[in-house]
């Protein structure tokens, strides 16, 4: 089978197509012949090995391979069909249309992957192509995880900062089906996009700073590591929520005493990518309550491009690349 590969780290022409092993699923698995990835920011940082949050470096290093990486097949979110299961798998069957996550197992950039029926891969959204509904686990997941610890209330403000992103953009749909008045927070090309997808009010953080102003919210969702703590905790109203989704360790430390001694809730807990949510997430997409923001779609003979447009974060949505076709970029 074709897929997309590395053997060292660095810069995005380190990813190659070439021929690999063809997976069989073992007794308790599925194997997935994967028609769409998502190129993430993660993908991205794990071929590089430079990652925003440096306090899990050496555990990233132990994990995926200290001089070169361990597995070379990137892809962490997908969609496909399953083509064939193992003898223990009941809830799945050859032919299913399904998306999912593929957790550190990854491989969706490769023709197929095999992985354990109990991952979170469940049905296909029926009115999505395999490309948007590829572009759904990673940020779907995480804004869902993120909305839902909010516990947002009808009619509350919540500022999203980063909101142009994958994890952003879904979340701004989420906080709006929820009842809540939504900030958006992101660079000037992205504010019609985040305004089409139901933002109520944008900030370009290239011309002002959010915290600056005299602006308050019930939660803040941020997406943007590096961010003043001290500033978001102080633009919350009183038992307002603090999400922070790249937290530092000082970070990590300040939310305990912020949450137990003051009257505001500061939280990093990451999310668990559950098969619930995901299928939560299908539920709201066929109810119209979610889209799927596609940027552009590469070939798998252009990983690299797509891998350099993550990077630029001049994206307007997901950048995914269709597996098993070298043909056609759209978008």
């Amino acid at each position: 089978m074709k897929a997309i590969t590395y053997s060292n780290y660095g810069p995005p022409d380190v990813l190659q197509v070439e021929d690999v092993s063809k997976p069989v699923a073992g007794d308790d698995e599925v194997l997935i012949k994967v028609r769409a990835a998502e190129a993430t920011k993660s993908d991205c940082e794990m071929r590089s090995f430079k990652f925003a949050a440096k306090w899990f470096w050496l555990p990233l290093r132990l994990t995926f391979g200290i001089t070169k990486p361990r597995r070379h097949i990137l892809g962490g979110y997908f969609s496909g069909e399953i083509e064939s299961v193992g003898e223990n798998v009941t809830h799945l069957s050859p032919g299913d249309q399904v998306f999912g996550a593929a957790g550190l197992r990854l491989g969706a950039y490769g023709e197929y992957v095999a992985l354990p029926a109990r991952y979170t891969i469940v049905a296909k959204p029926r009115n999505m192509s395999f490309e948007e509904a590829a572009a759904v686990p990673l940020g779907g997941l995480n804004a869902l995880h993120f909305m839902r610890r909010a516990r947002i209330q009808q009619g509350e403000r919540v500022l999203i900062n980063g909101a142009g992103g994958s994890i952003g953009a879904h979340a701004v749909q989420i906080a709006k089906s929820m009842g809540a008045e939504v900030t958006a927070v992101d660079s000037t090309i992205k504010e019609d996009m985040l305004r089409r997808i139901g933002a109520d009010d944008f900030v370009d953080y290239t011309k002002e700073d959010f915290a600056a102003s005299s602006q308050t919210y019930d939660v803040i969702l941020d997406m943007v590591a590096g961010s003043s703590y001290s500033a978001c905790i102080k633009t919350l109203n009183p038992n307002g929520r603090y999400l922070t989704a790249n937290p530092r360790v000082s970070d990590m430390v300040r939310s305990i005493f912020t949450t137990r001694f003051t009257n505001k809730v500061a939280s990093f807990a990451f999310a668990r990518e559950a098969k619930e949510e995901l299928t939560a997430l299908k539920a709201m997409i066929e109810d119209g309550k979610i889209v799927s923001i596609v940027d552009k779609v590469y070939p798998m003979d252009r990983a690299a491009d797509a891998h350099r447009r993550v990077e630029a974060e001049q994206r307007l949505g997901a950048v995914v690349i269709t597996i098993g076709d070298l043909q056609r970029v759209t978008g």
